[in-house]
């Protein structure tokens, strides 16, 4: 456990290190086609174990549990249909287990619900807040630093997962949008859009993640800064997947093609800098000595 409060650090202006992807790397180390990272929390903790510790030593600062398919309306239909709660805080018990003594936090992630809000999909915006403050609950009990709504593209789920978390826990809150059309989400939102809604709301930290391209992403931080006031959560792709000959999805941005990009981010407004799809533990050792040089 750090001596110091994640908010703390982030009110001193101390730029912070998150760590890379989970689930490409996982894939990378042999989870199979069609499984989540959930389905190794229950059944191959080692291998998380791994990538946590793998994560640290590269110089994260922050970790976040394998939790991103964890709602209870994602693992519907799944083999951990109903076992929301022991998958969170199993995978929250893992992280601690590795953290141990070290001067790292643990935040507890919090993905898309996987389905669409009315009258554009079958939820209720109900329905959303309360898988949402389920999974905060369950990790906010099982000991984590600090919670992350990521990889978001709707505001209205956005509202309803603040809301949902905020109806059962105090922690930090980072919410982090993924603009995957290049300069805008899913559905259209922009940075400028996100900005002006999270401005409002119980909020610490907001951020991207996931994305599109790196200079689409670094012009998305830009306009981002532009809009706010609060600290900034950045943890782009390292680039655009492809497939190789061999049918395997790559990101072909080297690692140290990725940190030479890490002063421009600081540059743009980022407070805390990591990676998405296609980080591994050696893109964000190149990232992490771009910051702790």
């Amino acid at each position: 456990m750090p001596n110091q409060p994640f908010l703390t650090r982030i009110k001193n202006g101390d730029v912070l290190v998150a760590d890379g992807a989970t689930g490409t790397n996982l894939i990378a180390r042999g989870l199979p086609s069609g499984l989540t990272a959930e389905s190794w929390v229950m059944d191959q903790p080692e291998k998380v174990t791994q990538l946590h510790q793998d994560f640290i030593r590269a110089g994260a600062d922050i970790i976040l549990t394998s939790t991103f398919n964890a709602s209870s309306i994602r693992l519907r239909n799944s083999p951990l249909d109903g076992k929301a709660d022991q998958v969170n805080k199993s995978a929250a018990e893992i992280a601690k287990m590795v953290v141990g003594a070290a001067q790292v936090y643990i935040a507890g992630s919090l993905g898309p619900i996987g389905q669409l809000i009315k009258p554009y999909g079958p939820l209720t915006v109900d329905e959303v807040r309360a898988a949402y403050a389920d999974q905060a609950r369950a990790l906010k009990d099982a000991g984590v630093d600090l919670l992350v709504i990521e990889t978001q593209f709707d505001i209205n789920e956005v509202s309803a997962a603040v809301d949902g978390v905020r109806q059962v826990s105090n922690l930090p809150l980072v919410v982090s949008y993924s603009y995957d059309r290049g300069r805008r989400t899913m559905m259209g939102i922009s940075p400028t859009q996100a900005a002006r809604q999270l401005e409002s709301l119980p909020v610490e930290v907001i951020g991207i993640n996931c994305g599109h391209s790196l200079d689409e992403n670094l012009q998305n931080l830009v306009e981002l800064r532009s809009q706010t006031s609060k600290p900034i959560w950045f943890k782009p792709n390292a680039g655009l997947p492809h497939l190789d000959p061999a049918g395997k999805t790559v990101y072909d941005v080297t690692p140290e093609a990725m940190g030479s990009l890490v002063q421009s981010w600081l540059d743009a407004g980022a407070q805390i800098v990591g990676g998405c799809c296609g980080t591994s533990p050696d893109h964000l050792r190149e990232i992490s000595s771009h910051v702790k040089m």
